[in-house]
């Protein structure tokens, strides 16, 4: 494990920044493994382990200090993931969902809404980001819930589906179609809505394969009524909000991912040093050092290209969309190969719940789906090599 050692001293945390990822990393793994196998095979909502992160302040270091929060490097926000995920999947992704739906808020808001909706996450609150609909998935373009203007508000109808944090999010970022504007593309616009609107339900939570403690949620809007003042930007702008808020959410799945990976890894490698097999421990065999070799290998090359694309973002650069997607693809692959891995090293005792490897293989498999399935990724990414085609 010395190579990630090594990765982690390069990284040269400032001394405020190692004291939160040092706590963090102590409540990752006397607060909230502990209880991951809990939260899984029971499907209730961690609510102990989002207590204890706010206790932290852990919303804290991605809110702007005018807003009550104390803001810190990216890099240590993606640490920070990593590390929750690892001990629990689930709790990573409710926390890192909360950053996703509100980064837009942050970078795009107003002042007078910033100061208005933003101090509630500081505080702890929940975020989500409501997006896909039955008939717009990786094309938000085929998303039907409507914005309708109507004075000073905004009448929203329509429903979303597969909507993390959907049922406890204080704030929701949701996207929509201005009523008005026939272009599809043109007419997506983003409002933030609170969850207490009248006219908000949900419909349904899903009972999923992994991330189990994590509630993803069908919601429905009927006729909610959303003050104009929660639109952010005007009117069709919603797509390029979108896409700018995806290109800081896709690294954050990477981290989350990374977290799976490198939990599998070790528990991998743990029991491949005390598993015998014909009088010799199955880590000796030279087939299963090679394994080692390689996975290892692919953990060190994705996490330093997430330092990369964390290094692109803090230096203000806004082109980046295809740096995040190669994290996002690279790292959750990389999760569901490890997890697999360790799953077959453990043989029949992986398939079983007494070992987390089971669990980190159910976990894993979302990662290569949401936030942009791996297959849109490729075609993103192997899209940017083609040349333009002249003018005729």
């Amino acid at each position: 494990m010395k190579i990630f050692e090594k990765l982690e001293q390069r990284r040269a945390w400032h001394e405020d920044e190692r004291i939160v990822l040092d706590q963090i990393r102590h409540l990752a793994d006397n607060v909230i493994a502990p209880h991951a196998e809990h939260y899984d095979r029971t499907g209730e909502f961690p609510w102990e382990n989002i207590k204890a992160l706010n206790e932290l302040g852990m919303n804290a270091i991605f809110i702007p200090e005018a807003y009550g929060g104390s803001p810190m490097r990216y890099r240590l926000y993606l640490a920070c993931v990593e590390a929750i995920s690892a001990a629990c999947a689930s709790t990573g992704i409710i926390y890192a969902t909360t950053f996703h739906g509100m980064k837009p808020l942050i970078d795009l808001g107003t002042e007078a809404q910033k100061s208005r909706l933003l101090p509630r996450i500081a505080q702890g609150g929940l975020g989500a980001l409501a997006i896909t609909e039955p008939h717009a998935g990786s094309d938000a373009t085929g998303m039907r819930t409507s914005f309708r203007e109507d004075g000073d508000q905004i009448l929203i109808n329509g429903g979303k589906i597969f909507i993390t944090n959907g049922d406890v999010a204080d704030l929701l970022l949701v996207f929509g179609k201005w009523h008005g504007i026939e272009d599809p593309r043109a007419a997506i616009s983003v409002l933030v809505m609170a969850r207490d609107t009248p006219g908000f339900s949900v419909a349904r939570l899903e009972d999923k394969m992994g991330h189990r403690a994590s509630s993803t949620a069908a919601i429905n809007f009927d006729n909610c009524r959303v003050p104009r003042a929660n639109l952010l930007g005007a009117p069709g702008e919603g797509l390029a909000i979108l896409l700018s808020s995806l290109n800081k959410s896709r690294p954050s799945i990477a981290a989350h991912a990374l977290g799976i990976a490198k939990a599998a890894f070790a528990d991998m490698v743990a029991y491949m040093n005390e598993r015998r097999q014909s009088g010799r421990r199955i880590v000796d065999f030279q087939a299963n050092q090679f394994l080692l070799a390689d996975l290892a290998t692919d953990i060190a090359m994705a996490e330093t290209w997430l330092d990369h694309v964390a290094e692109m973002l803090e230096a203000g650069e806004t082109d980046f969309g295809i740096e995040a997607s190669m994290a996002k693809m690279r790292a959750s692959d990389l999760a569901m190969r490890v997890a697999t891995e360790a799953v077959q090293m453990f043989g029949g005792y992986g398939y079983c719940r007494d070992h987390r490897v089971e669990r980190l293989m159910r976990d894993a498999k979302i990662t290569q789906i949401w936030e942009g399935t791996n297959q849109v990724h490729r075609q993103l990414i192997g899209r940017s090599f083609a040349a333009r085609e002249r003018s005729r």
